[in-house]
């Protein structure tokens, strides 16, 4: 999966929470959330007025990471209700490179089909 075609699945499943995110729809995503948000602090930094784009942009796309978090999830056959562990400091970063980087599951499973199928 490209860049552009990660963008475009996880933007037209805005707040789809069901159904299964394979490992490069979710790490492009997060590398694109992760540039716009250096790229806008950096802004904001030198020009105030930005910093309103900068709180527009991280709202428009705090759903969409949401809701692929939860696919990604889904896909290595877990609950979505794991994003919990986000809240909890250092336990979540190891955790994210943990089971974001293992391959999904292999065929359908209790969420879905196999996205990469």
């Amino acid at each position: 999966m490209s860049f552009g075609a990660a963008v475009a699945s996880c933007m037209r499943n805005y707040v789809t929470f069901s159904g299964r995110a394979p490992r490069a729809e979710f790490w492009w995503f997060l590398l694109l959330t992760f540039v716009v948000q250096i790229v806008l602090s950096v802004l904001s930094g030198a020009a105030p007025p930005v910093m309103v784009i900068y709180v527009i942009a991280m709202l428009v796309l705090f759903l969409p990471s949401l809701a692929v978090y939860v696919r990604r999830l889904h896909d290595i056959d877990r609950s979505g209700w794991w994003v919990l562990i986000m809240l909890i400091p250092l336990i979540n970063m190891i955790m994210v490179l943990v089971w974001h980087t293992r391959k999904g599951a292999q065929g359908d499973n209790r969420f879905g089909p196999d996205p990469l199928a």
